[in-house]
């Protein structure tokens, strides 16, 4: 039977669809992880992103997203254009009051502390390293826990509304021993930061980083690689924290990802 040619290329976009695969949701704050073939060069909306030689990549939506992702993948001088629809979400309001005056409204004299807390954070989360452990299971970082806070839940300090909380608060005991959820790169270990205190932050591959913080103690350094399941340090409640918690974060770059969609708590 003779093909038309329109037919020949409905069939061809088809059978490059069919080589790409995603796993996430493509709601608000999710992290997505994409496999095509590894010759592909991959776009989402205008950037191109690293493909790992097994064909894996990843990329993430930001909590307010309000448009519609575009995937374009170049593929033997021929172009495939995705778009996915972006759902939204619905996100908590939780108050938190009795916090010392000077943690909600910092005094201007730490003003310059934080910029350069901001600057050391922001480089760490830069890196788009050829590692891709994110393609793999993340795990939870403390064994025992109870969950006091969550991604995208607007806060109000102290009566004050302040942006929103872009981790999961993990309630535990202080000195509780805290893991790493994957194999990684510590790219950030600081013992006393003004908001986050004790800070680790692992980049994971592709611009995929994991933070954590108000750590009591910090038992990895800079430059160090660890496992998944290794002992980082211990939960604190040092910063800018009422009690004794661990606040994870995960980050696409400089876009604020929600953790539970790599924990597969939604």
């Amino acid at each position: 039977m003779k093909l038309s040619f329109f037919t020949f290329l409905f069939l061809l976009h088809l059978q490059i669809l069919s080589a790409v695969e995603f796993k996430g949701k493509f709601e608000q704050g999710s992290f997505i992880l994409g496999k095509t073939d590894p010759d592909s060069k991959v776009f989402i909306d205008k950037r191109k992103i690293r493909v790992s030689d097994q064909g894996f990549f990843a990329f993430g939506l930001d909590r307010d997203r309000k448009n519609d992702v575009t995937i374009r993948i170049h593929k033997d001088g021929k172009l495939t254009t995705i778009y996915k629809k972006v759902l939204k979400r619905e996100y908590k309001i939780q108050r938190i009051d009795g916090l010392p005056p000077k943690q909600v409204t910092p005094p201007p004299e730490v003003y310059e502390r934080i910029k350069k807390d901001n600057k050391l954070i922001g480089k760490a989360r830069s890196l788009d390293t050829p590692y891709d452990f994110f393609k793999d299971k993340f795990i939870y970082p403390i064994e025992k826990y109870i969950i006091t806070g969550v991604y995208g839940s607007q806060r109000i300090l102290n009566g004050k509304p302040r942006r929103p909380h872009y981790g999961i608060d993990f309630h535990a005991p202080e000195g509780t021993p805290v893991k790493a959820m994957m194999d990684g790169e510590v790219t950030l270990a600081e013992n006393d930061m003004y908001f986050t205190g004790g800070t680790l932050i692992f980049d994971h591959g592709h611009g995929i980083s994991t933070l954590f913080m108000h750590m009591k103690d910090i038992n990895v350094k800079v430059g160090q690689k660890v496992k998944r399941g290794e002992i980082v340090g211990t939960l604190g409640q040092s910063g800018r924290a009422t009690g004794p918690h661990l606040d994870i974060r995960l980050n696409w770059f400089n876009v604020k990802l929600d953790p539970a969609t790599i924990l597969n708590l939604n």
